[in-house]
């Protein structure tokens, strides 16, 4: 009876495995019309949308679509998407793709996919980011992030988090922790869109050209929003 159970969960978790693998395949310009998509929807929502406020003030924001969470016992999370840094004169810098990866233990069974927003408060959120990766909680404080138009932060924790940190699920948007979540660098989908040899300093600073207008558009969308 028991490994007749045992085969069973064993079997169950074998099939949450290729979610996450399938998730990987999204070619990159895909991946920016998706970030644009979750953008312009949270964005557009009725009091429901990240505070003007925090995005006037932001260093940097990033948008990872449809990140996979699948389980069975220990679980795991993971994304890609995309993140543009706050130029000197207030304008949003082109992006540069990242994933998003992490891990859980606990019960759990089952694969949800979730829309992931993080805005970064801090140049030194901005600086790991170029450096090409960090870990939310150890390299960079985080708190659930306000929301509203309107809205502000609450409480002192929050007044100190570096990041900012929302989630959206079957139609709910709201802050979220993310504690030991991972955000890296994509080195290839970057070479696929940018070229060989670009860094993302280099992407950041504005030294790129010929940027397919799926990639623009999340910058373009950055702007109309920090400006309302």
């Amino acid at each position: 009876m028991f490994q007749a159970s045992l085969r069973r969960w064993l079997l169950i978790a074998l099939l949450l495995l290729p979610a996450m693998a399938v998730h990987a395949e999204d070619p990159p310009l895909v991946r920016a019309e998706n970030a644009v998509r979750v953008l312009k929807q949270i964005m557009d929502a009725p009091d429901k949308s990240i505070p003007t406020d925090l995005l006037k003030e932001a260093h940097a924001i990033a948008v990872i679509p449809d990140m996979v969470k699948a389980g069975f016992i220990f679980g795991g999370r993971r994304g890609e998407g995309l993140v543009s840094v706050k130029n000197p004169d207030g304008t949003w810098s082109n992006p540069s793709f990242v994933t998003m990866t992490g891990g859980s233990v606990g019960f759990q069974i089952g694969v949800s996919s979730t829309d992931v927003i993080l805005v970064f408060r801090t140049q030194r959120g901005v600086d790991s980011i170029v450096n090409g990766k960090f870990t939310i909680g150890a390299d960079a404080s985080a708190a659930a992030g306000p929301v509203g138009r309107t809205a502000t932060a609450a409480t002192d924790s929050q007044l100190k988090a570096e990041i900012y940190s929302y989630s959206r699920s079957r139609g709910l948007f709201a802050g979220v922790a993310l504690d030991g979540s991972a955000l890296r660098i994509d080195y290839d989908a970057n070479v696929a869109i940018y070229g060989a040899g670009i860094t993302p300093r280099r992407i950041f600073e504005g030294g790129v050209s010929n940027v397919p207008s799926a990639v623009v558009d999340f910058r373009d969308r950055l702007e109309e929003y920090t400006q309302r």
